[in-house]
Formats: structure tokens, C-alpha cells, sequence
């Protein structure tokens, strides 16, 4: 073992370290093993950014952006009202077709985004069906992450193998190639969840239940004591606020005034404008506004600012629901949103979006709500833009979207759009299916089709691609190339030789599926690809047989991260609407894991010979 291998393997653990340690963002790891690589000679810089250049790493950051069409049009939402339909009020057919319909979205868009979409939803049938989210939120990750085995561009780790194979100068996997196996995985992944629920919680949780249900506005309005606090005020042509910035009027600080919304006339009709601390007021402007402080004269206000008083139809602006939306979101535990008051965060600026509410340990915080220290566990109710609010699901390291009341189906940015969008992801399937072009290009013309049809805007394509996940990627790949050079993947390949060389493949397989659900436990399933895809096709050569059920045991094994919930983010997003500890996914996922590599040991070699 010479010194360099010594270097990159002691890279390798720390980096491990600091994935599992969460000391520093993973992203932030991924680039400083660049840096790392570059800086100690190990690697040139062309061969430390290579995977800046790989061709699916941007295939996946198109496919984020076909999603976040997806959710834009309404397809993804009317899916899940459709799953309420048909499930009824029987938790077992809720868990059937949760599972299935998450296999089928996860299989053509991105598992993390679908969970996201899911979340609430599976909230709302909980608290409808009496059931406990923690019976509903597990079957939800077990399927986003099965989905990853349905079809070739489901999840990164099947590119990275994909990629894999194409860099030794092989043919890449077909499109459906992994889906029969995923067929039965899902099958037997129900069948295991319908009875593993009942080793979770058994009834429904407080908090959960009284927190996170999806509710309508007038629920949230009746919760958070907002009865009588709203006012709509129409600027008049000689008042002092035109032409000022809302920043700078200050209306909060010194009349309690909180603008959440405005009415401007543009085309001969009133629409509505999303308003920031940048918003600058004109003559005819109808403000909408949120009157926290009781004690403020609402006649004097008037009269100071020079503003009509209108017709409010609804009680706090539930008549404008189609336009302004209200919604939950919880601090995460290390946010860095923590200690700091709203106002210090200008949270208005930051996110386009105001704070009008607070829940602290189930209490309603009353009074200055701006100046209120924000504390872990706390949940902020929000009102602003739809669309601003569809976005804090991109916020995930700071802030968790709960809930989206009942409202948001009637105010699906592009609804008229859901045709096209689901034209221009069968186009791609298709293209993909027939090989007809390269599948990054497939995927781009569909996001372009996508824009053309206004299914989605370039503002909201850019904020819908999760940049950290693709850097993560393109920061682990110099890792393979490292340990090639060292020698490293040669001394992998030797010790799996030493213990199942002469046992058979079978046995390789076991060992494969093994030390890469092993790896897994502490790093990313990405990651965890990246590393194994090269010692994989490397035994296969050694071993003198095909290395595609070797590459495909790894794409399983890797989609196979049911057992803690750092393995994948699916796993992230539902420990707490779930209200699971880290034993849960224990529990749940050994089992499983165990079925799943008994099944695809035994299978992937019928379906790829050795």
C-alpha cells in the first residue's frame, strides 16, 4: 500500500466522518475533496472537476426541472387528491395505493421532490382516517425509494453506474432495464409495509394531528386568533405612501401595520403583486393588510396615510385564496434561523413572504410577533404568494413545509398547462425508450418544451434544481478516478476476491449488495455509488464475467437505503412529520433490506446473466 492510497483512503474516512457527523454541509465536503485532490497533486484539476462534465449530472438537473413542471401544472397535486379518492377511509388501501402511486411519480421524477409533494397530503388522510402519520409517513419513504429501482433516470445512483460502465467503453443500461426488478421489490414492499405498520405507533400523535393536518383558512384562521385582524385599504392619488419603498415606510414598526398582500390594476383588471420590502406604493393600490396591534386607531391610520377603507368579503382574506396563500412551516433543529427575531431575519425579504402567526409548544403567541425570538420547534404561519410558498420546499435546511390548506388546489400556478406537461414527459420517455438521442438531450428538450408551453418559468426551473445534491455528486465521482489511480480499487477488488473469489458470483453479488448497504448506513446512496460502481465492474473483469449484474446489484443495494434516516433525504424529510426516532427506521428497514438482497441476488442474475 503506498503513500498516496494511504492519502485517499484517509480522505475517504474523514470525509465519511464528516457525512455522517453532519459537521459541514455535504456539498461543502464534496468541493473541499476537490480542492483536497487538487492541492495534494493526487489528481490534476481536469480529472478533479470531471464530474462537472459528466453528461448525467445534467440529465438529473433536468429531471428536477420536469418535475417542478410537474408541480407547477397541478399533475402532481390532483394525483394525490386522486389517492384520497380512491383510499377512502381504509388505512390499508391508503398504504397500497400510497406505495404505488409514489413508485410510479418517483420513477419519472425526483423521489425527494415527490415525498415533498406527498407529505401533506399523507398528513391529511392521517388526521381523516384516524390514523397515525407514523403508520403512513415509512410506506411513503419504503416507496420513493423503490421508485429509484423502476427505470433507469429514477434516482443518481443508477446514472452513476450507468456512467460507470460507459467510461470502460460498454454499453449503458436500457432505459426499463432494472424495472422488473423493482416490480417485485414494490410488490413485496407493500405486502412487508401492510404488516410492519403495526410495529410503529398505533394511534395518531398529538402534535401531529394538531399541528400538521392539512386544514382549510378557516381552520388556520380560527387556530391563530386572525378573526377581525385583516383590513383592505386603497391608496389614495395625494397619499404620503407612493411613490416608498414598503422598507422604508415602516408601517409595521410604527402602526402595527403588517402589508401581506396588494391589489394593483394592470390590464384593465386588479391582479394581484407579490410584495417585498422593495415594494414601492401607487396611487390606486389597494393594500391589504394584517392589523396585529389592537391598540392602533384604525380611523386615524386612515386619515394620517390617506387610505380608503374597502369592502372585505371572507374573513382575513379568505376570499382571495385563489391569489394569497397561507400555510405551516417548522423550524428545522439546526436552522440558522434560530435565536434570531423576524425582523432580524428580514423574513419578508428573504423569503417573499410574512410571519402572521406562531405556535409555541401548542400556545399561540400573541402581541409583536416581528420582535418574538424564534425558538426550535416552533411552527411560523405564513401568508404571501402561492408561489413563494411552494418555494420554501427548496428551503429544506432551514425550514420544513408542513401543511397546504385545502385552497391550494384552486391556485396551481400553470394548471391549464397540465397537458402539456405531461406531453413533454412522455416525449421524453419515449425519446429514452427508443435511444433515439442521448438521454441528457431527451430531458433537456423536454425541459424546453416545458418552458415554451409555460409549464414553468426559467426563475423557478433554476430555484426547482438541487444544486447541493449535484455538486455532491460531481464532488464525490473524483473519488473513483483516486482510488484507480492509487491502486485503491485494485486492493477493494482483491479482499472481495480473498473472501467470495472462488465461491462463485453469486456470492460476489451477496458481498457487493453487503459493503454497499454498509457504506450506505453512513454516507449518502449517491455517494455510496459513486465509490462501489468502479470496484464493481473492476471485479467483474477480474472474475471473468459480465459486469452488468455486478453494477446492477450496486444501483439496488445503493436504492436500498431503508435503514437509517441519513442514508437518503426521502428518509430526512419524514422523521418528523412522522414523528419517528432513529431505531424506527432500524426496525423497519433491516428486515427489508435483508428481503430485498435475497430477492435481487437471485433475480438480477436471471435477468443478467453472468
Amino acid at each position: 500500500m503506498n503513500n498516496q492510497l494511504l492519502w485517499v483512503i484517509g480522505l475517504l474516512a474523514i470525509t465519511v466522518w464528516l457525512f455522517a457527523s453532519g459537521r459541514l454541509r455535504m456539498d461543502v465536503v464534496a468541493l473541499l475533496v476537490i480542492v483536497a485532490f487538487v492541492l495534494s497533486g493526487t489528481l490534476t484539476l481536469q480529472e478533479a472537476t470531471i464530474g462537472f462534465s459528466d453528461p448525467n449530472v445534467i440529465l438529473i438537473a433536468a429531471l428536477f426541472v420536469i418535475g417542478e413542471g410537474l408541480v407547477r401544472t397541478g399533475v402532481a397535486l390532483q394525483t394525490g387528491e386522486w389517492l384520497m379518492k380512491i383510499a377512502g377511509n381504509s388505512e390499508s388501501k391508503m398504504i397500497f395505493w400510497l406505495m404505488l402511486t409514489v413508485a410510479g411519480l418517483g420513477a419519472f421524477m425526483s423521489s425527494t421532490g415527490v415525498v415533498a409533494i406527498f407529505i401533506p397530503v399523507v398528513l391529511s388522510v392521517a388526521a381523516k382516517i384516524g390514523s397515525s402519520p407514523a403508520r403512513l409517513m415509512m410506506p411513503l419513504s419504503v416507496a420513493a425509494l423503490i421508485s429509484g429501482m423502476m427505470t433507469l433516470v429514477a434516482t443518481p445512483p443508477n446514472l452513476v453506474v450507468n456512467s460507470e460502465l460507459q467510461r470502460e467503453g460498454l454499453d449503458g443500461f436500457s432505459f426499463f432495464a432494472v424495472t422488473p426488478v423493482g416490480l417485485v421489490v414494490l410488490v413485496l414492499g407493500i405486502g412487508y409495509m401492510l404488516v410492519a405498520r403495526y410495529w410503529l405507533a398505533s394511534s395518531p400523535s398529538d402534535s401531529a394531528a394538531g399541528t400538521t393536518r392539512r386544514r382549510n383558512f378557516r381552520d388556520l384562521i380560527r387556530e391563530y386568533r386572525l378573526s377581525g385582524r385583516a383590513r383592505r385599504l386603497a391608496i389614495r392619488p395625494e397619499s404620503p405612501l407612493i411613490g416608498h419603498r414598503l422598507d422604508d415606510l415602516k408601517l409595521r414598526e410604527k402602526h402595527g401595520a403588517n402589508v401581506v398582500g396588494l391589489e394593483r390594476w394592470r390590464k384593465f383588471r386588479r391582479v394581484m403583486v407579490p410584495v417585498t420590502g422593495e415594494t414601492t406604493f401607487r396611487a390606486g393600490d389597494v393594500l391589504l393588510i394584517d392589523m396585529s396591534a389592537a391598540e392602533i386607531d384604525l380611523r386615524q391610520f386612515c386619515s394620517e396615510q390617506l387610505l380608503e377603507p374597502m369592502i372585505l368579503r371572507g374573513d382575513y382574506f379568505s376570499d382571495r385564496a385563489r391569489d394569497v396563500g397561507m400555510a405551516e412551516v417548522s423550524l428545522i433543529p439546526d436552522s440558522e434561523l434560530l435565536g434570531k427575531s423576524v425582523r432580524e431575519l428580514g423574513f419578508r425579504q428573504r423569503y417573499g413572504l410574512s410571519v402572521i402567526g406562531i405556535r409555541r409548544r401548542n400556545s399561540i403567541l400573541e402581541g409583536a410577533l416581528a420582535d418574538e425570538t424564534l425558538e426550535s420547534g416552533d411552527i411560523l404561519l405564513v401568508i404571501g404568494d402561492w408561489r413563494r410558498i411552494q418555494q420554501l420546499q427548496q428551503q429544506k435546511r432551514d425550514l420544513l413545509l408542513l401543511a397546504l390548506p385545502a385552497e391550494i388546489d384552486e391556485a396551481v400556478p400553470a394548471h391549464s398547462q397540465a397537458p402539456h406537461a405531461l406531453f413533454c414527459l412522455a416525449l421524453m420517455v419515449a425519446l429514452m425508450i427508443t435511444d433515439v438521442i442521448p438521454g441528457p438531450i431527451a430531458a433537456i428538450i423536454a425541459c424546453l418544451l416545458m418552458g415554451k408551453f409555460r409549464c414553468i418559468d426559467m426563475e423557478s426551473a433554476y430555484k426547482a434544481i438541487h444544486w447541493p445534491g449535484l455538486i455532491l455528486i460531481a464532488g464525490m465521482m473524483p473519488f473513483a478516478l483516486a482510488l484507480q489511480k492509487t491502486g485503491g480499487v485494485a486492493l477493494a477488488v482483491q479482499g472481495l476476491m480473498d473472501i467470495a473469489g472462488g465461491k462463485g458470483p453469486h456470492i460476489m453479488l451477496l458481498c457487493l449488495f453487503i459493503l454497499c448497504a454498509t457504506i450506505g448506513l453512513f454516507i449518502s446512496n449517491t455517494a455510496t455509488a459513486v465509490l462501489m460502481a468502479p470496484i464493481g465492474v473492476a471485479a467483474a473483469q477480474q472474475m471473468g464475467v459480465s459486469p452488468y449484474p455486478f453494477t446492477m446489484i450496486i444501483a439496488i443495494a445503493a436504492s436500498a437505503a431503508f435503514m437509517t434516516p441519513v442514508s437518503s433525504p426521502v428518509n430526512t424529510l419524514v422523521l418528523g412529520p412522522g414523528g419517528y426516532r432513529f431505531v424506527d427506521f432500524v426496525k423497519i428497514g433491516v428486515p427489508f433490506t435483508l428481503v430485498v438482497m435475497v430477492v435481487s441476488v437471485l433475480l438480477v442474475p436471471l435477468l443478467f446473466p453472468f
